[in-house]
C-alpha cells in the first residue's frame, strides 16, 4: 500500500515507475512479457519491500501495532509512512506533490495495454479518490484504512488504527525519516539481481 514511496524511489525513470507500482499484481516470475526495464521496475519493488521488512526500524514501528492488528501490522506502517512521505514531499521532491501524483496518473494512462488487470480495475477508484495525494492528509489515511479494513470482512479492524497514528504521531513521523533516509541510500547502491546495477537516472 506505499505506492508514493514505490514511485518516487523509482527516480524519474517512466518504465521502472511502472513496474514498480506494478509488482503486487505480478505473480512469481510472470513478468518476461514486460519491457526489460519495467521488468527491473518489478524486481526493484520485491528488494525495497525485502528490505524494509527485515530494518530495525519498521519492525519497531510494526511492534507498537502488533498487539493490536497482528500480521495486518506491516500494511498499517507502509500506509502512515507514506503518509509522512506525502506529508512533508517537500523535503525529498522540488516538483509539487499534486503535480508529480497528477503526472503519475498520466504515466499509467500512457502505459495501460500493459498494465495488470487488477491495476486496469482499481485505476478509476484511486484516480478518482486521489488516493496517492490525499496520503497527506488525516482524512484520506483514515479512508484507506477503512477501505482495507472492509476488503479484509473487518477482520483486520485496521479501521481503528488512525488513532494510534494520533496517539503516536510524532514518533512514527521520526521513525520514518530515519528509515526512508536508509531506504534512499540502499535503493541508490543495489543491484538488481547482482546483474544489471540500478543506475539513477
Amino acid at each position: 500500500m506505499n505506492f508514493l514511496a514505490h514511485i518516487y524511489l523509482s527516480f524519474g525513470d517512466n518504465e521502472l515507475t511502472i513496474g514498480n507500482f506494478i509488482a503486487d499484481s505480478i505473480r512469481g516470475n510472470k513478468y518476461h512479457y514486460l519491457p526489460e526495464r519495467v521488468q527491473t521496475g518489478i524486481l526493484l519493488h520485491r528488494a525495497i519491500d525485502t528490505y524494509t521488512d527485515s530494518h530495525p526500524t519498521v519492525r519497531q514501528s510494526t511492534k507498537r501495532l502488533h498487539e493490536n492488528y497482528s500480521h495486518y501490522s506491516g500494511v498499517i506502517v507502509d500506509i502512515f509512512y507514506d503518509h509522512f512521505l506525502a506529508k512533508n514531499w517537500k523535503a525529498y521532491s522540488e516538483v509539487p506533490l499534486k503535480h508529480y501524483v497528477n503526472d503519475f496518473y498520466q504515466l499509467l494512462d500512457e502505459n495501460y495495454e500493459i498494465l495488470p488487470l487488477g491495476v486496469k480495475r482499481m485505476m478509476p477508484y484511486m484516480i478518482s479518490d486521489n488516493w496517492i495525494y490525499n496520503y497527506s492528509k488525516m482524512e484520506g489515511i483514515s479512508r484507506v484504512l477503512h477501505g482495507i479494513n472492509r476488503r479484509t470482512k473487518n477482520k483486520s479492524k485496521m479501521n481503528f488504527a488512525i488513532l494510534d497514528l494520533e496517539e503516536h504521531y510524532s514518533v512514527f513521523e521520526e521513525e520514518f525519516g530515519l528509515f526512508f533516509d536508509d531506504l534512499i541510500t540502499y535503493v541508490k547502491n543495489i543491484e538488481i539481481e547482482n546483474s544489471n546495477p540500478f543506475i539513477v537516472k
